[in-house]
């Protein structure tokens, strides 16, 4: 992960209880920071209407009418929900980019860029194995 105190997140968990209760792919993801192949998650193509959850902690992170289509690969929202995310500095790679944390659990989601669609103009780009969708229930 970037630089950033993991022991500052509500949830914890010794590393072999996030090894129990993720896949392989959402672990690299969630607790080191690895990132999914652009253009390979489900997710990309979700447009019922939902939130979208944290894989590790189940913590809703982003309501379906914030997502659009950036065209990068990977599930992109304009906004997360109020206090649902936590950001760091990401100066790895050779590049300097604001990584975004849940703010549970600290699990790495992704990337936030300030090229995204209006009210925000913000584009979270996040790994689609480090989400869960859950639809919404129907009336």
């Amino acid at each position: 992960m970037a630089d950033h105190d993991k022991k500052t997140f509500p949830i914890q968990l010794e590393d072999a209880e996030w090894r129990q209760r993720l896949d392989a792919a959402a672990y690299q993801v969630l607790r080191h920071a690895a990132t999914e192949r652009p253009y390979t998650s489900p997710l990309n193509h979700e447009k019922r209407a939902g939130q979208f959850l944290c894989a590790g902690c189940g913590s809703t992170l982003f309501d379906s009418d914030t997502k659009f289509d950036s065209g990068c690969g990977w599930p992109s929202f304009y906004q997360a929900k109020d206090g649902a995310v936590a950001t760091a500095e990401d100066n790895s790679h050779f590049m300097r980019r604001t990584e975004v944390l849940c703010a549970k659990c600290g699990g790495h989601l992704g990337h936030v860029f300030p090229d995204g669609p209006q009210p925000t103009g913000d584009r979270y780009c996040m790994n689609g194995v480090a989400l869960k969708f859950q639809p919404q229930e129907k009336k």
